[in-house]
């Protein structure tokens, strides 16, 4: 489960962003900067330097009108940095150079001098503030002196706001915290021109430059032609469906390219983010199982989707690289006809034992075969045994789940985070027929009626307006998630009108629709479903809440660090679940609802009137899965955030009713567990009144599934071979096409999921 989190703002990034900016020349001015146009709000940050050994830069920001404030910050992390931010008043720009040494409003900073530039502006659709920044490479800081990497490649960051400052005038006004923030790479050493040319521009002069702009991910800028590379699959993102596609398609000798909005996550994939006690180590925080629940807590948090208002992973291998890593082998209801798959699709086992060949489970991670911070099962075992339920290893008997429990199930290897990334991905790259691409956004496909073309992106270093296309009988397969995947559909004029229509009214996207006469009315957004989630708190004396997972980022238990450093053994070997369990119950419509469990030492958060130790609490958080009928529906925004339209959470009341029955089943018999205690909820308040009045926004687990639904013509999205329906050669493979929530955590249903989807892509005719 995915529980919320406040963002922080802007602590260091390290090297993790890479390979997203480049030179580009403003054609207001001539002047060519290096830099970068974040997508989701459409802001240009740049930066230009005189020769090496200058003590200042020319630079701008350009911003869509809606954007209230911006800010630059060259050295890229807030703390100690030279900060810029600017908005528009009026006509004019108001600018100021800043600086913070904590995480509080950032202060004026003494030194640099600041002059803005004639083609500084505000018109009706933008504003753009073109400066010169004087002492501004280097500065003093309570903690020594801190610099822009003018010699070296650097990840300058940006802040940004859709929320005016609260005096406008006043270039020192106070503002609140910044609604997104982000990181891009530069390569600040490439970013010098001579010191005439620099000249010519600081004085405000324009043009006269001789360098020639390389090719470059922004999408304002001017450049060279460029040639395509078609290809005969594209597939749209690198989550447990992309990688599992574009594996077996490389592995059959299809030509293939996979293209991932975000960045890299492990080490082996180029991630360099990791805490400081892993220095030197060859670890990121998305190597280490230890470090989920810092996923949630850390203040730099690049890897979700910035334009997407759910959690949703945005860098390789998408929530398998930043989820609890639980990994479910799929029991037969996951696929059968009565949970909505088509007949077709009833024999999984093939596939998923494709699957556990390349990604067994383990329930035992530590390399030394134990298991650690095991007091949470014990408790909680206990608590079950009572009600008649059976210890199992649930993956081993995954048709057995009623009135079970068992060990939590992983999918790391060797003690670290493994999933698709170290098993698919690593076999793909090693292919000459596979090309991956990072840090390319997707807007739409290119398509003339049902015919596929090609895919439309961000970076037009990969074709002519960023349009990547296809050989004659290429295919492209979207797997950008529940929301990324119908997102890409709508603003291909493929979907339900009011949201095609959202695309029409939006100035960036609509040119890229098709003629509406081409328009797919399909239910593209709808029978979303997720599961719905409980959070039950309890204390017991033996339990070690472990700091509830505070520490694990800055200060972990020295001895615990010092181990799984030396052998990847022990705590930081295994995620925060310790027990899952399951149970079957028959609603008033006759229907069967799966009721599942987690069991983890902490809590997100505690409502009591109770004392209580809080070294002593563990959650058992309560879902529902396979059989829920509610559902939802999921759009756009007239941004293009993607976002729910319609919860999915209780619409139907019998879903409510007996997830109340089973969580009053489940505390039935807690006073014959000796010392275990219940304090949220406590003794104000029932089990149905806690349940009716959970704040919606925490009912959310993130396990979305069915936005892109697979059916019959008519009522579906795509057909039993995930094509969509009225398209030649488009398929979507990734959790949008699950037609009912599936037994349990739902990665390694998707991946059996994909294994079974690529095997009948391949096979159907007309392909390359």
């Amino acid at each position: 489960m995915l529980v919320r989190l406040a963002l922080s703002i802007l602590p260091l990034v390290g090297t993790a962003l890479s390979q997203a900016g480049g030179p580009y020349t403003d054609p207001d001015n001539g002047i060519t900067f290096w830099g970068y146009t974040e997508p989701v709000h459409g802001v240009t940050y740049g930066y230009v330097f005189p020769p090496l050994g200058g003590t200042e830069f020319i630079g701008e920001i350009v911003a869509p009108i809606a954007t209230k404030w911006a800010g630059a910050v060259p050295g890229g992390n807030m703390l100690q940095n030279l900060l810029l931010v600017a908005w528009p008043n009026g006509n004019s720009i108001v600018r100021s150079a800043r600086i913070a040494t904590d995480y509080l409003q950032p202060t004026a900073m003494s030194g640099p001098v600041l002059t803005d530039l004639p083609s500084t502006k505000v018109n009706s659709t933008h504003w753009k503030w073109v400066y010169r920044c004087q002492n501004c490479i280097s500065w003093s800081t309570p903690t020594g002196t801190k610099s822009i990497p003018v010699d070296a490649f650097g990840v300058p960051a940006w802040a940004w706001s859709s929320v005016a400052v609260d005096s406008p005038s006043n270039p020192q006004s106070t503002f609140l915290e910044h609604n997104d923030f982000g990181f891009f790479g530069l390569d600040y050493a490439a970013a010098h021109v001579s010191a005439s040319l620099y000249n010519n521009w600081a004085a405000g002069g324009t043009g006269g430059g001789t360098i020639t702009p390389t090719t470059t991910s922004t999408s304002t800028t001017s450049q060279p032609p460029v040639t395509a590379t078609p290809y005969d699959y594209i597939v749209v993102g690198s989550g447990p469906g992309g990688l599992v596609t574009a594996d077996r398609l490389s592995e059959a000798g299809k030509k293939v390219l996979l293209l991932e909005r975000g960045g890299p996550s492990t080490w082996e994939t180029g991630g360099r983010y990791g805490p400081e006690w892993t220095n030197g180590k060859n670890l990121t925080k998305f190597d280490v199982p230890g470090l989920f629940e810092s996923m949630f807590s850390d203040g730099n948090p690049f890897w979700w989707c910035k334009d997407v208002n759910v959690f949703a992973g945005c860098l390789m291998g998408g929530g398998t690289s930043i989820n609890g890593a639980l990994y479910w082998i799929s029991p037969y209801s996951d696929f059968a006809p009565t949970t909505g798959w088509p007949v077709s699709w009833g024999n999984h086992a093939p596939y998923t034992a494709k699957m556990k060949a390349r990604l067994p489970s383990t329930d035992a991670p530590s390399t030394d075969g134990k298991r650690y911070l095991m007091q949470s099962f014990d408790v909680a075992a206990a608590l079950l045994k009572g009600q008649g339920y059976t210890q199992r290893t649930i993956n081993d008997e995954p048709d057995s789940k009623d009135h079970s429990y068992g060990y939590s199930a992983y999918n790391f290897q060797g003690g670290m985070r493994a999933g698709p990334v170290a098993t698919y991905f690593r076999t793909a790259k090693a292919r000459k027929n596979f090309t991956y691409k990072q840090y390319v956004y997707v807007q739409n496909v290119v398509r003339n009626g049902p015919a596929i073309t090609g895919v439309k992106t961000n970076d037009t270093s990969l074709g002519p307006n960023g349009i990547i296309p296809l050989t004659a009988k290429g295919r492209v397969v979207l797997s950008a998630g529940a929301f990324g995947s119908p997102r890409i559909l709508f603003r291909s004029g493929i979907g339900p009108t009011d949201m095609i229509n959202v695309v029409k009214n939006n100035a960036e996207a609509a040119p890229n629709l098709p003629p509406q006469a081409q328009w797919i009315n399909l239910p593209v957004g709808y029978n979303v479903s997720d599961n719905p989630s409980i959070n039950l708190v309890f204390t017991h004396p033996s339990i070690d809440a472990y700091d509830n997972w505070a520490p694990i980022w800055t200060n972990p238990r020295s001895a615990d660090a010092s181990q799984y450093l030396k052998n990847r053994s022990g705590v930081f070997a295994q995620g925060s679940p310790r027990l899952n369990f399951w149970r079957a119950y028959s609603g008033s419509d006759g229907k069967t609802r799966w009721m599942q469990g987690t069991v983890r030492p902490g809590a997100a958060s505690v409502t009591t009137s109770y004392p209580y130790n809080a070294s002593q609490i563990f959650t058992i958080t309560v879902y529902l899965s396979t059989g829920i009928t509610s559902r939802g529906r999921i759009g756009i925004d007239a941004a293009m955030t993607a976002r729910p339209l319609i919860g999915p959470w209780f619409t139907d009341p019998i879903d409510k009713a007996v997830l109340i029955q089973g969580i009053n089943d489940l505390i039935s018999n807690i006073k014959s567990v000796s010392g275990l205690t219940l304090i949220t909820p406590d003794n104000k308040t029932t089990i149905t009144n806690y349940v009716n009045n959970y704040d919606p926004g925490s009912l959310n687990s993130n396990h979305w599934v069915g936005s892109n639904t697979i059916g019959v013509a008519g009522k579906a999205v795509v057909d039993e071979n995930a094509k969509v329906f009225n398209t030649n050669n488009l398929f979507v493979v990734d959790a949008s096409i699950i037609p009912q929530m599936p037994m349990s955590n739902p990665h390694g249903m998707i991946m059996s999921m994909a294994e079974q989807a690529v095997t009948k892509i391949l096979a159907l005719s007309g392909g390359p």
